[in-house]
Formats: structure tokens, sequence, C-alpha cells
């Protein structure tokens, strides 16, 4: 998008601002929602309590889909927890984009290559990790890159890399993508006055209307991914 961000170096390593403050505000957001609509539960529910439940048995139901055992019920948890801070980061440069001087310090985490990749790599590896745990490393090495025949393990190899990169990419493209859209609509209000700005103006809202449905499906997708990798780690195939 052309943007500048500030960076600063630690122990060698470069790091950009917009990154870490955007990242910190989409987990304060959903803590802090997760905190105040979990206060004073009631037996029967009402007002945020639904949306909580709502959003807690629409989780659930992507993790019993894929995993209706006791891996899964483990990571109903994560699966939340996930769900929640992905879709507020993709939100959040629908909401608020904060630039200084003309360097931007908050967009929508998500739009930056590195959170999704992290993201990505989170889960692959989660997925990695469980499949060694339950079915001992042996009987995973023979179910995910020996299956169904020996001879396709460099291929194996190359598609446990490529569901790695399509889940970040796919997720920081989307992102990205909208908020390009948003800067072009808002180059496009300014470049002639009252005579873009109307048309402009209009675009602009229905455009965010359709970010907040993609928000939405991107991180109900990555989720739903992350559980399908997980089934496919733990499960023997026969």
């Amino acid at each position: 998008m052309g943007e500048k961000t500030a960076t600063f170096s630690f122990a060698g390593l470069t790091f950009d601002w917009s990154m870490i403050i955007s990242t910190l505000v989409a987990m304060t957001i959903v803590f802090v929602l997760a905190v105040w609509m979990s206060r004073r539960l009631q037996l029967k529910p009402k007002g945020k309590q639904n949306v909580l439940e709502w959003i807690v048995d629409f989780t659930n139901g992507i993790v019993d889909q894929q995993l209706p055992n006791a891996t899964g019920r483990g990571l109903k948890f994560y699966a939340f927890s996930l769900f929640m801070f992905i879709f507020v980061a993709n939100q959040l440069g629908l909401a608020f984009s904060v630039s200084v001087g003309g360097i931007t310090y908050l967009r929508s985490a998500t739009a930056n290559p590195v959170v999704t990749m992290t993201l990505a790599l989170i889960s692959i590896g989660l997925a990695h990790f469980l499949g060694v745990q339950k079915l001992g490393f042996k009987n995973y090495f023979k179910s995910v890159y020996l299956k169904p025949f020996a001879v396709l393990l460099p291929l194996n190899l190359i598609e446990q890399f490529t569901s790695f990169l399509t889940l970040g990419l796919r997720l920081f493209g989307n992102i990205f993508a909208g908020e390009m859209v948003l800067t072009l609509l808002w180059q496009l209000a300014t470049s002639h006055g009252i005579v873009t700005m109307v048309p402009a103006f209009v675009l602009t809202l229905a455009w965010q209307a359709f970010s907040l449905f993609i928000g939405a499906i991107q991180a109900f997708v990555f989720t739903t991914l992350t559980m399908v990798y997980v089934a496919e780690k733990t499960e023997v195939e026969e």
C-alpha cells in the first residue's frame, strides 16, 4: 500500500512498530470483550452472554466437525481464541487507521504477512506436534509422509510446506487487498472535491460492509483449516 512504518532494532533484529501496536491492540480488544461478555453469567443467558455463547458454540462446532474426540476437546479454547483474534485483527483497519507524520502506527494486524505467517506456523506446528504426541514419531511419519506410497515422500514434504504458505498468505492477501481498496477509495474521494467525494463515500461504505463479511469468512476459514490439518496429522489412514 506504499505506507511508511516506524521500525526499531533490538538484538540485531528490526521490528515494525505498526505490527506490534496493531497486534497488541487486537489482543487487548479480544481480552476485554471476552472478560466483559463473561461477567455475571446467568442460567438464562441474555444480551452479551448470548453473543459469547453463540461464538463459543460456533467455534466448538468447527472443532467437533473435524475432531469429534479427546484431541478436539483440548483444542476448543484455542479455536475460540484463534477465531476471535483473527476476526478482530481483520476488522481493525476498517474502524481505525492511525498515521502520524505520514507514518502508519495502527492498521489491521493481519494485513502484515509476518503476523499471518506466524499464525500459520503456530497452527501447522501444533498439528505436527499433536500428530507426534498421539501416534508416536514412527506412525506419524508413516501416516503423513509415506502414504499412500513411500515414493511420494518428496511430494508429501512439499505439500506440508505449501499448506503452511497458503494458510498464511490467503489470510494476508485478502485483508491486505481490502485495505488497499480503501486507500484507493480515499484517494478518489480527495481527487476532485465534491464531484468524487460523494460517490467515493458510498463506495467506501459498501466496501467496508463487504470487508466485514470477508474478515469473518477468513477467520472461519483459517480456524477450520487449522482443525483440518490437526485431524490429518492425528488420524491414521487405513
